[in-house]
């Protein structure tokens, strides 16, 4: 959860205001993958939590 929310915390504010919401729960997911392999299962789990959580991210990207 942690690194999840690192890679969060670095990601631009441009680059999040230039992506719709699957975009950037893909791009965070990428990096998180890159980092960490990510089973399929936990890369729906990844996305899903993501996604009840996108005006945070946004916020913090901000």
């Amino acid at each position: 959860m942690r690194q999840l929310w690192a890679i969060i915390q670095e990601t631009s504010g441009k680059t999040v205001a230039g992506l719709n919401d699957s975009d950037l729960i893909n791009q965070i997911i990428g990096k998180l993958n890159s980092k960490q392999h990510l089973s399929s299962e936990d890369c729906c789990i990844v996305s899903t939590y993501l996604r009840s959580r996108i005006p945070l991210i946004r916020e913090i990207t901000q």
